[in-house]
């Protein structure tokens, strides 16, 4: 999947985030090993904070509805934010359940071209393992 197509499918949901809280709106666009299919996600804010749903989760989900992610991992994932952002905690912890050779490209919203790429187990290198 060329990734002009995941930064476009994360700009074009990353206008559907529902943020009222934070006005800071994420998108996040996937693609699986062995799949050519984008799962997307944005994040949804909540008065609680602790029920947010954060973009990159929400395109998992997306993925996990679909596949096995056992058969097909996850490859590639471009996160868009404005100011450029990296998955949360939370989200390292729980993308690395699936692939910590997941490549994360982040994406400021207002300038494509201003990016960092990491792999999951460099934003992560502890993870939690049962």
């Amino acid at each position: 999947m060329p990734l002009p197509d995941l930064i476009q499918a994360a700009a074009e949901v990353r206008q559907r985030a529902y943020a009222p809280y934070s006005k800071f709106l994420v998108g996040a666009a996937m693609v699986l090993a062995g799949s050519d299919d984008i799962f997307v996600g944005c994040n949804v804010e909540n008065a609680s904070f602790g029920l947010t749903i954060c973009a990159e989760r929400m395109a998992v989900g997306a993925a996990v509805a679909r596949y096995d992610l056992r058969q097909y991992p996850p490859q590639q994932m471009v996160v868009m934010a404005h100011p450029l952002a990296a998955p949360c905690g939370a989200c390292r912890q729980f993308l690395s359940e699936f692939s910590l050779e997941l490549e994360v490209v982040c994406v400021d919203a207002l300038e494509h071209q201003r990016r960092q790429i990491y792999k999951i187990s460099d934003l992560l290198p502890n993870n939690f393992r049962l």
